[in-house]
């Protein structure tokens, strides 16, 4: 059994942890509220933008967009991968990769194949282990992102899309569910899929573009991949709070339980210590 200073120094060093874990969990909660509420201000926008541009999709404007779903055949997928910058935060970033993993076996197997941006100090770590083609990176947004720092990677994969060199785009994310839930998320950007809701009875309607419909769609498109990514940027970093509150109570708790246990085996040391001096009392004035 571990003397009774050694164990009274562990449940010392186990109370100082406890201490910063407490910590960090009441700061996550704070940050969480905060990135909750960005996260409800910017959703309402990109599901408008979404419904509308899905619906473009699937009319018949007399001017279509590169991104715009039509015939090309699918040789090389891009993927723009979203993740913390920081750990402590559970499986939060590990559940994201392993559903990546997963997906990138499947269309390996299909003989497709594949090109990152990270956005998010760990997913560029990881597919630096990983391995992969990265064309692009993002990191240390802060806690509050701003579009005009994921606009330039953004870009750099749909100029790809329309060069040629990349036949697809999917942003893999979390999805804000609750604060004990977060979704590993894999949607697809371009080329947009249209609206698979049946249509109503009745002609199918369009838009009335001005100046023109190439002017407007340019811009327009352009600026929906771009909502879609920070939305998801937004959503990761509701999640990645959530989590890490999650993690630090559950570290706090296990810390209180391990502290329990070591005051116990504290009380037993130091019981049996005194038994022996008392022992050891009697032995001699019993000698003497």
């Amino acid at each position: 059994m571990a003397g009774a200073k050694e164990i009274r120094t562990k449940i010392s060093s186990i109370k100082s942890t406890q201490k910063i874990t407490g910590a960090m969990e009441m700061v996550a909660a704070s940050k969480m509220r905060k990135a909750q509420e960005r996260m409800q201000a910017t959703r309402p926008y990109a599901e408008k933008m979404l419904q509308v541009i899905r619906h473009l999709a699937k009319a018949s404007p007399e001017y279509r967009h590169s991104f715009m779903a039509q015939e090309r055949e699918i040789k090389r997928i891009g993927y723009i991968v979203v993740s913390s910058d920081r750990g402590l935060c559970g499986g939060l970033n590990t559940n994201l990769f392993r559903m990546l993993v997963q997906e990138l076996k499947q269309k390996r197997n299909d003989g497709l194949d594949t090109a990152f941006c990270t956005i998010g100090s760990k997913a560029l770590g990881f597919f630096k282990r990983f391995g992969g083609d990265v064309k692009a990176e993002a990191a240390q947004l802060g806690d509050k992102p701003r579009i005009a720092d994921i606009i330039g990677p953004v870009k750099v994969m749909l100029d790809a899309f329309e060069n040629g060199e990349i036949d697809a785009v999917y942003i893999a994310y979390n999805e804000f569910v609750n604060t004990m839930t977060q979704k590993p998320t894999l949607r697809q950007l371009v080329p947009i899929v249209p609206d698979d809701k049946p249509a109503a009875s009745g002609p199918v309607w369009d838009y009335i573009y001005e100046p023109e419909a190439r002017l407007v769609l340019d811009n327009l498109l352009g600026r929906y991949i771009e909502s879609l990514v920070y939305q998801g940027v937004v959503e990761n970093g509701a999640c990645e709070q959530a989590a890490r509150m999650v993690a630090m109570k559950s570290a706090s708790d296990n810390a209180g339980g391990l502290i329990d246990e070591l005051q116990l085996v504290y009380n037993k040391a130091r019981q049996a210590a005194i038994t022996q001096e008392i022992s050891e009392i009697v032995s001699g004035a019993a000698a003497v």
